[in-house]
């Protein structure tokens, strides 16, 4: 007998066939054979190729195919659906994760068995996905995953659970699964544990599944599940290769070391494509209470991680030209345009923020960051407020996704800028309790609390914003809000240094004019008239009757006191 040589391994396989296909034979025979290659050359082989996969075999009415990763499988039936939505023929499709065995020329065994029977599970255009490929790509590929149980299939020995995967049927990339593809994936992979201590591997392992969770619950975030990244533990790996294999545009690791009592952890973030070390940090800790100090580090490496994907994202979005835009990127676009802060900027963010809606007009976040935008520009002075286009895109975004924070923080600016503050302060503690490192939102929370004279629980909410996202690119709010709180407690001093903190940035705003007033009632006249030049300089336009007309943000006999102390800095009224 020849010796025939064969391969095993662990492989993504999608199945797929004709519903009905006999039936519409007999109907219809050179119909259903000319749909049938039309199917098979102008989408199901471009659009295998475009997911790095490999077609096994054509039956008459079927084909099998072999993918590097899960994700590619499911994304590459998504898009086989979403192209043959106009076709004659309903395909069926089952995707599975398991063992196979290849022979060279066909490839067997109990991974392309289930992934048959899955097929076989599936509704006309449907497609239904193993437990083990839920598992990889739920928090990667945002879809509507139905539990369907666990299903007894043909010679299958054990039950196989089984997810029908849900998505939107659209002819270009505005889809929501377009759009999901496209948001920003993040690979966290094991923590070196370098104590030469075998005992202190469920530490390291702990603290890279702990990020893994923690970064999973950001909504803008794809996160590789933990079974997929732990395959390179105790492995020599290259970071961009790594990318690659999983897909992902950034790849976390890390190192954890002790030492007697001591712990030193180290985490760092790396650009996937180029290999650029993004943010780099170390934490070392007494080992008292293990529990508690993988608390502490991983909402400290969620943060960091978080703002400096938005960061490089951001910067993505930028050099992107007009043409390559899509909904996620266009939002991405917009969104650094917001941080600007200029009134030019501000126009240019509506546009994008319209356009990621053009796209796609399910997209909450579009929605909700156009709205944002109409009301820090208000706040800015860059304009009349829409009220009715600003709150109608904030309750849209509601409405469409009602977990999404950024449309809670988007109603409660809305709300704050017609100041309604308690309902204001609402919607910023909804936002937060759905993500509590969201520091803009913290800043606003406690301008809306000091807008209603509870100046101490106002101050706590700013030294937390400070303290959570002390690089976030509108970190002046939090000082500059601090700065006004201290003024309307007469802390003169105070009110001064957090005013200089918030000059500091590229968009200090209305902290020009905090420290002219905290200088002239304190009293420092030479001071308050460098301040006043700066703040002329600066800004212009901060006339005397500019600000009392424009800054809304005190009411009453605390407005009174504010312009008191502009007069006392140098400020001519007029």
């Amino acid at each position: 007998m020849a010796d025939y040589s064969v391969q095993r391994r662990l492989a993504a396989i999608l199945a797929a066939d004709v519903a009905g296909y006999t039936r519409l034979m007999e109907e219809d025979t050179d119909g259903t054979v000319a749909a049938w290659q039309a199917a098979r050359e102008e989408v199901i082989k471009p659009r295998v190729a475009d997911h790095s996969g490999n077609i096994v075999k054509l039956t008459g009415d079927g084909f099998l195919v072999e993918f590097p990763t899960v994700q590619d499988a499911v994304n590459c039936a998504i898009a086989m659906q979403i192209g043959l939505a106009s076709s004659s023929l309903d395909f069926r499709m089952g995707v599975n994760l398991g063992d196979i065995v290849d022979d060279g020329e066909d490839i067997h065994g109990e991974g392309v068995n289930v992934a048959a029977r899955l097929e076989g599970l599936a509704k006309p255009n449907g497609i239904i996905i193993s437990g083990s490929v839920h598992e990889q790509v739920k928090n990667r590929i945002e879809a509507q995953y139905d539990d369907m149980g666990a299903q007894e299939v043909k010679n299958v020995s054990d039950p196989v659970q089984a997810y029908a995967v849900g998505f939107e049927v659209a002819a270009d990339a505005s889809s929501p699964i377009a759009v999901a593809a496209s948001k920003p994936s993040i690979a966290v992979l094991p923590f070196d544990n370098l104590s030469g201590d075998p005992e202190q591997e469920y530490f390291s392992d702990g603290m890279a599944e702990d990020i893994i969770t923690s970064l999973s619950r950001l909504r803008h975030l794809l996160v590789i599940a933990r079974n997929t990244t732990f395959t390179y533990k105790n492995q020599p790996v290259n970071i961009q290769d790594v990318a690659k294999e999983l897909a992902v545009r950034y790849v976390l690791e890390g190192s954890v070391r002790t030492a007697g009592n001591r712990v030193r952890i180290t985490a760092q973030l790396i650009d996937g494509e180029t290999g650029q070390h993004l943010w780099a940090d170390r934490y070392d800790r007494e080992l008292e209470d293990i529990f508690d100090i993988q608390d502490e580090i991983t909402e400290a490496v969620t943060r960091e991680v978080s703002t400096e994907v938005d960061r490089a994202e951001g910067s993505r979005a930028r050099a992107q030209a007009p043409e390559n835009l899509d909904a996620w990127t266009a939002l991405q676009k917009g969104i650094s345009f917001y941080n600007d802060s200029q009134a030019a900027s501000f126009h240019e963010a509506e546009k994008l923020f319209k356009r990621t809606m053009e796209f796609d007009p399910r997209f909450a976040l579009g929605h909700a960051w156009l709205s944002l935008n109409y009301a820090r520009q208000m706040a800015f002075g860059f304009g009349i407020f829409p009220k009715e286009i600003a709150f109608a895109a904030a309750q849209r975004a509601i409405e469409l996704d009602s977990q999404e924070p950024i449309a809670h923080f988007a109603m409660g600016w809305c709300q704050f800028v017609v100041e309604r503050e308690d309902v204001a302060i609402e919607a910023f503690e909804q936002a937060l309790r759905l993500n509590p490192n969201l520091s803009h939102c913290t800043s606003m929370l406690g301008r809306a609390l000091s807008r209603t004279g509870r100046y101490e629980e106002a101050i706590a909410q700013f030294d937390l914003a400070i303290k959570i996202s002390p690089r976030d690119e509108l970190i002046e709010i939090a000082y500059a809000g601090k700065a006004l709180t201290l003024l309307m407690l007469r802390d003169f001093t105070g009110a001064a240094e957090y005013a200089r903190r918030a000059m500091h940035s590229d968009r200090p705003r209305f902290a020009t004019a905090f420290l002219v007033c905290a200088l002239g009632h304190a009293g420092k006249l030479e001071e308050a008239q460098i301040a006043l030049e700066e703040m002329h300089r600066i800004r212009p336009e901060f006339t005397y009757a500019y600000l009392r007309e424009t800054f809304f943000a005190l009411q009453g006999d605390d407005e009174g006191f504010f312009m008191e102390g502009l007069v006392k800095g140098g400020l001519e009224e007029s």
